[in-house]
């Protein structure tokens, strides 16, 4: 008995073992070839005339996908100069007087600003929260700093943070906290979003003792009977 237990023990290891790698294997699989696919669908779009494809002896998979990138990498050139600038500028004032346009516009732009901007605090930094109450703490991404009337409610510095939803960390809620009472951590975004879709079971490796940013030392746990005078020094 103990033989067959051990036995099955091992085969079911090694399955889980086969499974966490041909699955993630298998859907990455998936997703290059439908973008190579349906990539190609690009060619559609253009005349015979100028059309790529009229001139090659044989099709070339993913042509489509380096056509896409190629023009918005050249869109991004004229718009990066002061004239280009300068066409979008008059293009962006004829959307926002479109009623239905605009808010759809300003919300897929704001939204793609949030996530590449190159700023310290845009979803670069992970940190806990209390939530939803007092002695329950939630993983949470930073996305910036509030000002104007927002911050002008408020005495203490406020930053925004977006809470995730598990399993599915995309949809989720905006919240204004107070900068002192959230509790950073040294794992990266990409683990936190790991943690996040696994629900728990993928956790990433204890980072650093000490690896906190600056000016978010964890006040409100000492009113839970925690320790952390050694806090201090990262403040």
């Amino acid at each position: 008995m103990a033989f067959l237990k051990n036995l099955r023990g091992k085969i079911r290891a090694y399955f889980i073992a086969g499974l966490l790698t041909v699955v993630p294997l298998s859907f990455t699989l998936y997703v290059i070839s439908l973008l190579l696919k349906h990539g190609d669908r690009i060619f559609n779009l253009i005349p015979q005339r100028f059309n790529p494809r009229t001139y090659l002896p044989f099709p070339i998979p993913g042509l489509g996908i380096a056509l896409v990138v190629l023009v918005v990498l050249m869109i991004g050139v004229l718009v990066k100069n002061y004239v280009g600038g300068r066409i979008v500028e008059f293009g962006e004032r004829i959307v926002y007087q479109i009623p239905l346009v605009r808010p759809i516009y300003t919300a897929v732009k704001q939204l793609l600003i949030a996530i590449f901007s190159q700023s310290d605090d845009t979803f670069k930094r992970v940190v806990l929260i209390e939530y939803p109450r007092r002695g329950v703490y939630a993983i949470a991404f930073v996305t910036g700093v509030p000002n104007g009337e927002v911050q002008s409610f408020h005495s203490e510095r406020m930053i925004n943070v977006f809470l995730p939803t598990t399993p599915n960390p995309t949809s989720g809620f905006y919240l204004l906290v107070p900068e002192k009472e959230t509790i950073p951590l040294a794992m990266s975004v990409e683990e936190a979003f790991k943690l996040l879709i696994s629900g728990g079971l993928v956790s990433p490796p204890e980072g650093p003792a000490g690896n906190h940013e600056k000016g978010c030392r964890p006040s409100r746990l000492s009113s839970y009977g925690r320790d952390h005078s050694n806090d201090s020094k990262h403040s």
